[in-house]
């Protein structure tokens, strides 16, 4: 899958767009999920991103310092999926989901992709951004989330 071509790419870099404007004082800001913080929240997110990535990859992100600020640690997450999805080995890998085997790029661009959406309106929220969603993904994730019984 040609990386330009990707809806989870234009959800992951509105995502970070959303996640640069985050001020220091609204991190404890509470989401529309009573759990999470905006902090908590980019963490659910970024180890999602982890998760996902070690299916295809058992080492998983060597470089992420959980030391790093959570905007560091997103564009270290974002930029692997990125790689992944443009190297024909790992986003063709068939992996093992829900909904039965799929190539890797169909993982991210299904889950994290709908995940990320749903969370960049959530930290949007949160922080009281812009909550406009990329609108060519809110219809590929509502296809994909009613093929999925949801």
């Amino acid at each position: 899958m040609a990386a330009s071509a990707s809806a989870y790419l234009r959800v992951a870099n509105r995502f970070g767009h959303t996640l640069s404007t985050v001020q220091d004082g609204q991190w404890e800001n509470l989401t529309r999920c009573d759990e999470w913080n905006a902090s908590e929240l980019v963490g659910h997110v970024v180890a999602t991103h982890q998760r996902v990535y070690s299916i295809v990859h058992p080492n998983g992100i060597d470089e992420l310092d959980n030391d790093a600020t959570l905007l560091e640690q997103w564009k270290v997450v974002t930029t692997t999926l990125r790689q992944a999805l443009d190297d024909p080995g790992l986003a063709n890998t068939p992996v093992q989901t829900r909904a039965g085997e799929q190539p890797f790029s169909a993982l991210v661009e299904g889950l994290v992709m709908i995940d990320t959406l749903c969370d960049t309106w959530d930290l949007a929220r949160a922080i009281d951004a812009n909550e406009s969603l990329d609108e060519s993904a809110v219809p590929i994730a509502y296809d994909k989330l009613t093929e999925m019984g949801n």
